[in-house]
């Protein structure tokens, strides 16, 4: 079966995040004067091919754990979805 991981990396909350901060005071300095707390982090789509949806689930975490996030500094989340086969 075949795939899809929606992840999202962001900082962890206790920490300071600079680009946030950078971008919430630059959208305050266009007019935009209700922004708060803006926070930056990555988005990464996968394929992955596995046997069944809790393989793939295994395989996600431990790509994030390992090489997709700094479990020092950040937080992760992801979705997964099967990829349907057309024809």
């Amino acid at each position: 079966m075949k795939f899809t991981a929606e992840i999202n990396v962001m900082p962890l909350k206790a920490l300071l995040d600079p680009q946030g901060k950078a971008v919430t005071s630059g959208l305050k300095k266009m007019g935009f004067t209700g922004v708060e707390n803006v926070r930056i982090g990555k988005h990464i789509t996968v394929e992955i091919e596995a046997e069944d949806a809790d393989a793939a689930k295994k395989e996600i975490d431990l790509a994030c754990k390992k090489l997709l996030s700094n479990p020092v500094i950040e937080d992760y989340h992801f979705e997964l979805h099967e990829l349907k086969m057309t024809g």
